[in-house]
């Protein structure tokens, strides 16, 4: 092999790097791009969907409100009119107020919102490093 023709496979190793080098970016671009497209269309999807269940929680509720009227209704037949609709107020407010000590007793089990149990844990793997540091440097 002469001289020359050492500097033409250089030049070929050269170009096939370089070629390769222009492909990878290419690849990598492109899959970029369509990650992209999909992302987008997922999230239009889940857009969508978000709505459909916001919307089917809307016609829930106006559901439960006619269940109300319902059992007021049907109180009404053995019952005064009114009487059906207090009975119906009274039991409401009642699961209210059971939801609304459940919700309060959850928060105050949250608070404060930090992570004590892992502070407590970071604070021991810094007194135990601590205490090694010490150890190792008056051995």
């Amino acid at each position: 092999m002469t001289h020359t023709d050492a500097r033409a496979d250089q030049a070929s190793t050269a170009e096939l790097v370089g070629r390769l080098s222009e492909q990878v970016t290419t690849l990598v671009r492109d899959e970029l791009a369509l990650a992209r497209i999909e992302m987008v269309e997922k999230g239009k999807k889940a857009g969508k969907g978000a709505g459909l269940l916001g919307g089917a929680g809307v016609i829930a509720w106006y559901g439960l409100g006619a269940l109300f009227v319902t059992a007021g209704a049907a109180l009404a037949l053995v019952l005064p009119v009114w009487a059906a609709a207090l009975i119906v107020t009274v039991v409401l407010f009642a699961a209210a107020g059971i939801a609304a000590a459940a919700g309060k007793n959850e928060v105050q089990q949250a608070v404060p919102p930090s992570p004590e149990a892992a502070m407590a844990s970071g604070r021991r793997d810094v007194d135990t490093l601590m205490t090694a540091a010490r150890t190792g440097r008056h051995s």
